[in-house]
């Protein structure tokens, strides 16, 4: 996997935070994830996320894959904003 990482994308919001609901179609793509799996990294850069660290990245990083009914995305690291 190189510099690649594997993420659970965090759920899409389902109400505002005065406790409007949301309805499906107006739903934001979630920008912000849990990162399940990380690649060794290139041979002169090693990675610097971890398994287990939250994460921020850009609205059109990364390839969006499902399983179980889950989101996943796969992305270089380069393509993460920053660990909260």
């Amino acid at each position: 996997m190189a510099d690649r990482v594997l993420i659970e994308a965090a759920p899409a919001e389902q109400k505002t935070a005065s406790g409007i609901i949301i309805p499906d179609t107006a739903k934001e793509k979630p920008l912000r994830g849990v990162v399940i799996a990380v690649g060794n990294g290139k041979k002169d850069e090693p990675m610097t996320v971890k398994v287990g660290d939250n994460v921020i990245y850009g609205q059109y990083s990364g390839t969006e894959i499902k399983l179980d009914g889950k989101t996943f995305l796969i992305m270089k690291e380069a393509d993460i904003y920053g660990i909260i």
